[in-house]
C-alpha cells in the first residue's frame, strides 16, 4: 500500500477543492490517502460538503492561512510535520502555492521520498510589485529544486513556468489537466433552468450573463461591470448581469456600479442590472440558468467556471490569459487580450447582439471538454506519475 498525505492550501469552494477530493476518493486501492490543507477565508465558501460527500473525513490545519503570517506558518508547518511523522507518507503531494511551501519544507525535512507539487496558478502576474514577485519566484526555484516532480495544468503553464519564470527545467514538469465530475452539467438542464430563472424573475427575452469566482482583484470585475454598461448603451435587448461568488472587494464593486449610476441588488426579488448571488454550490443550476459565461481575469491557471461553462454547453466571453487558450473551443467563446478592455466590450457586445448565433455554437465542446476533463483520467493519469516516480 502506497501512502499519499495531499495538501491544498484550503478548503474553499473551487476547483481544486473537487480535484484534491477525487484524487484522494478515487486513486486505485494501493493507495491510501490522507487529505489535509486549512479553513476557508473570510468571505469564501466552505468547500468542505465535496470530500464529505465522497466520504472523506479531511484533517483541518487551522494555522494554514492565504496570507502570509511567520507566527501561524510556523506552527502548520510543525502540525505537518507531525502528521507526516505519524502518517508516514510514501508521497507528499502539495497543491498550490502556499501549501506547496510548507507541504514540502515539512515533507523534505522529514525525509519523505517523493514530492509532488501541482501548480493550480501562480503570483508571478498580475499579484504584487517586480521586488515581491522576484523574492516568490526564488521560493519555488528552491522548492522546485526539492521536488521529484513537478505537475503544470496545461501546456501554456508548462511553458510559462519552465521558459519565461525558469522555475523548473522543462523535464521535471508534466501536464496533468484538472478533473471534474461534469455530467452533471448535461443532466436535467430543462428543469435547473427554470429553477433558476423563476428564484431571479428572469423572462425569456432576457438574456442572462454570469461571471462566477472569488471576488477578488486579480479577478478584474471591474472589466465585468464595465462591459455590461457598454452594452446596455449600445443594445436594444434585455439583460441582466449575475455577479456569482463573494469576496474581498464585494463592497468596492457594489460603490463602482452605484457611482455609475447603475443598480445592483442581493435580494433576487428586486429589479436591478446586477445581482450579486454570493456563492451558489449547485453551480449547475446557475450554469443551466444563464446565458452567457464570462471571465475578466488579470491571471488565471486553467479557470474551472470556464470548463464547467463549455460543459453545461454556454458561450463564453473572456481574457486570453493562462491556459485558457488551451481549453476553450473556437467556436465556444471570444478572447481578447487582458489590457485590451475595448475589445472585450466588443465582444460581450457582438455575443448580446448574435445571441441566437453564438448559442447555436456554444455545445460544439461540451462531449469533448467532459471526456478531456473526467475525474477518471485525472485519477489515471496521477497514477501513472506516481508509478513512473516510485519505481
Amino acid at each position: 500500500m502506497t501512502k499519499v498525505l495531499r495538501i491544498i492550501n484550503r478548503f474553499n469552494l473551487g476547483g481544486i477543492s473537487y480535484n484534491v477530493s477525487y484524487l484522494s476518493k478515487y486513486l486505485p486501492n494501493k493507495y491510501e490517502t490522507l487529505l489535509i490543507g486549512g479553513p476557508e477565508e473570510e468571505g469564501e465558501e466552505s468547500s468542505l460538503f465535496i470530500p464529505h460527500s465522497l466520504e472523506l473525513k479531511p484533517e483541518i490545519i487551522y494555522e494554514l492561512r492565504r496570507s502570509i503570517n511567520p507566527f501561524g506558518d510556523y506552527f502548520a508547518y510543525r502540525k505537518i510535520k507531525k502528521i507526516i511523522k505519524e502518517f508516514k507518507p510514501d508521497i507528499v503531494h502539495t497543491h498550490a502555492s502556499k501549501a506547496g511551501a510548507i507541504g514540502r519544507l515539512a515533507a523534505f525535512h522529514c525525509k519523505v521520498p517523493i514530492l509532488v507539487h501541482t501548480f493550480h496558478g501562480h503570483v508571478f502576474h498580475g499579484y504584487f510589485g517586480s521586488f515581491k514577485t522576484g523574492i516568490f519566484k526564488y521560493i519555488e526555484r528552491y522548492l522546485a529544486k526539492k521536488s521529484t516532480a513537478i505537475v503544470a495544468i496545461s501546456a501554456v503553464q508548462k511553458k510559462e513556468l519552465c521558459d519565461l519564470h525558469k522555475i523548473c527545467d522543462a523535464n521535471k514538469m508534466v501536464v496533468i489537466p484538472l478533473g471534474f465530475d461534469l455530467n452533471r452539467f448535461m443532466e436535467s438542464k430543462n428543469e435547473k433552468r427554470l429553477t433558476f430563472r423563476t428564484k431571479y424573475f428572469l423572462g425569456e427575452d432576457e438574456i442572462a450573463i454570469g461571471i462566477i469566482g472569488r471576488l477578488a482583484p486579480i479577478k478584474n470585475h471591474y472589466l465585468f461591470i464595465d462591459a455590461i454598461e457598454y452594452v446596455v448603451k449600445n443594445t436594444s435587448k434585455k439583460i441582466k448581469a449575475f455577479i456569482i461568488g463573494d469576496g474581498e472587494t464585494k463592497q468596492e464593486l457594489m460603490t463602482y456600479i452605484q457611482e455609475k449610476g447603475l443598480h445592483y441588488s442581493i435580494n433576487p426579488h428586486e429589479k436591478a442590472l446586477f445581482v450579486f448571488t454570493s456563492w451558489i454550490k449547485e453551480v449547475d443550476v446557475a450554469l443551466a440558468g444563464v446565458d452567457l459565461v464570462c471571465l475578466t481575469s488579470k491571471n488565471e491557471g486553467t479557470p474551472v467556471s470556464l470548463i464547467e461553462a463549455q460543459a453545461a454547453s454556454k458561450f463564453i466571453i473572456t481574457t486570453n490569459v493562462g491556459g485558457i487558450q488551451d481549453i476553450l473551443h473556437p467556436e465556444c467563446g471570444l478572447l481578447s487580450d487582458a489590457n485590451d478592455a475595448e475589445g472585450y466590450k466588443n465582444n460581450l457586445l457582438y455575443a448580446v447582439n448574435h445571441f441566437e448565433e453564438v448559442n447555436s455554437k456554444a455545445g460544439a465542446a461540451s462531449s469533448e471538454v467532459i471526456n478531456k476533463f473526467s475525474y477518471s483520467r485525472l485519477c489515471m493519469d496521477m497514477d501513472e506519475l506516481y508509478t513512473k516516480l516510485s519505481s
